[in-house]
């Protein structure tokens, strides 16, 4: 279901300096993909898929690849088990299911068998965040980076289009340990280049300013870029980061931007509490304190509603973003 807030809209009209709409696509779709490309390449990657073949795009794999595709049915919990188990035998496990299911519903599985015990197991979400849309505040989920972050060893993902999804479902293939993957339904702007390496924990310099940082995850890089412009188009000039790894964070390169610009806004698709927004607070804490903005839910769950109204009630999209970054400019 295409989203049609201000991201696509603006999208078809904006121009980048480096990054433009190269085609609208679901960032769930790239996790197909990638899983498509891994079946041919990685004969130890194998698939599970708790009833939901089709929203998480295993459909390719499960055709050419059928004896390394488990459908457990809707038992999450049992999934998680399955995976840890199968990493024992060398195999690389990729589950899949909504954010929430992956992450709220099977936590003690994923603390034991996986996190404590590093186990070699890819925990790869959809319809992560408030752009799950009608579904409503029950399969919604705004708390689970939060929830992964704080698992030591694991390592979480949060990406902003159909090309960095699936260079990050390639690149976690080759990464050894415990690694949470979220992704959406809804079609967003394609921009990164299709042939751009995916580092794990390495940000992206999307945009250069010295006014200003803005650090952004997920769906909300593609409003930042946009931000950026309008904040151009005001004298002030953005810094605009893609942080696709949230853990492992880029520190060096948060305060490399901050000995710039002096000040951050921090814009994600989820709870103010416990996300990208708090990571980079402890290092501006430990480092260079400096003045913060946050973009992201204010403490509350969703509810239903589509995409675009979702996104406008809660203040994620590029407005949001150029208002708090012409708060924190007078905090400096």
């Amino acid at each position: 279901m295409p989203i049609a807030y201000s991201l696509s809209r603006t999208a078809k009209k904006t121009k980048m300096k480096k990054y433009t709409n190269t085609g609208s696509k679901d960032t769930r779709s790239g996790f197909g993909a990638g899983m498509t490309e891994l079946g041919q390449k990685n004969e130890n990657v194998v698939a599970l898929c708790a009833d939901l073949i089709g929203s998480l795009k295993f459909d390719d794999f499960k055709k050419n690849h059928p004896e390394r595709f488990f459908q457990i049915g809707i038992a999450e919990a049992n999934m998680i088990g399955i995976a840890a188990g199968l990493t024992i035998g060398g195999k690389i496990p990729f589950t899949g299911t909504f954010a929430n299911f992956s992450t709220g519903r099977v936590y003690d599985q994923i603390r034991q068998s996986v996190a404590y015990s590093d186990k070699n197991v890819k925990i790869c979400a959809s319809h992560a965040g408030l752009t799950l849309g009608e579904d409503g505040a029950t399969h919604q989920i705004l708390e689970d980076i939060g929830l992964m972050k704080m698992l030591p060893g694991m390592t979480v993902i949060n990406t902003c289009d159909y090309n960095q999804t699936k260079a990050a479902t390639l690149a976690l293939a080759d990464h050894h340990g415990p690694a949470y993957l979220r992704f959406g339904r809804p079609v967003v702007a394609n921009f990164t280049p299709a042939d751009e390496p995916f580092v794990i924990g390495k940000a992206i310099l999307l945009n250069e300013g010295t006014d200003v940082t803005i650090v952004a995850t997920g769906h909300l890089v593609w409003e930042a870029l946009i931000a950026a412009e309008a904040l151009e188009a005001k004298g002030i000039s953005a810094e605009v980061i893609n942080i696709h790894t949230i853990k492992p964070l880029d520190e060096e390169a948060i305060l490399k931007s901050l000995a710039k610009t002096k000040c951050v806004v921090t814009a994600e698709e989820h709870n103010i509490l416990g996300g990208l927004g708090e990571s980079i607070s402890r290092v501006l804490a430990l480092n260079t304190p400096a003045p913060q903005e946050f973009v992201a839910v204010n403490d509350s769950f969703g509810e239903s509603g589509t995409p675009e109204q979702l996104m406008d009630k809660y203040k994620l999209n590029n407005q949001a973003i150029v208002e708090a970054v012409e708060r924190v400019i007078k905090r400096k």
